[in-house]
């Protein structure tokens, strides 16, 4: 992701594997809402970055999608605050991270000050 087409580019793709997946329209959108708010964040906050859709199985056989979004910036100083509903260092509203937090069934972040951060996030069908 390098430019803002780039993001809506993400949010199509996100949107089509939501609907390969199986997902029903509320979890499609909050799939998409999700990326759209990783990838905005990757693309302002990372100068850029990149989205990896992956489409596990659990052992009980639901699917799921995976987002990885990744970038080389630099990083995310304090993650607690960073999660926190308000909290921005820039323009938004500060609901970006922590919003994809309760929209995902699971959620991880990898960054530190220069490394850099890499956000995980699950999404799983309902069986």
């Amino acid at each position: 992701m390098r430019t803002e087409e780039d993001l809506l580019t993400v949010r199509h793709a996100v949107r089509a594997a939501t609907v390969e997946v199986g997902f029903g329209l509320v979890d499609q959108t909050r799939v998409v809402t999700a990326a759209s708010e990783l990838a905005r964040n990757a693309y302002v906050h990372g100068g850029g970055g990149t989205v990896t859709l992956e489409y596990p199985r659990d052992p009980r056989g639901r699917r799921g999608l995976r987002l990885v979004v990744k970038d080389e910036g630099p990083g995310i100083a304090d993650l607690d605050a960073a999660l926190t509903d308000g909290f921005t260092t820039g323009s938004g509203l500060g609901h970006g991270l922590g919003g994809a937090r309760r929209l995902m069934d699971e959620f991880s972040v990898r960054t530190g000050p220069g490394e850099g951060t890499v956000v995980v996030v699950t999404r799983w069908t309902v069986r």
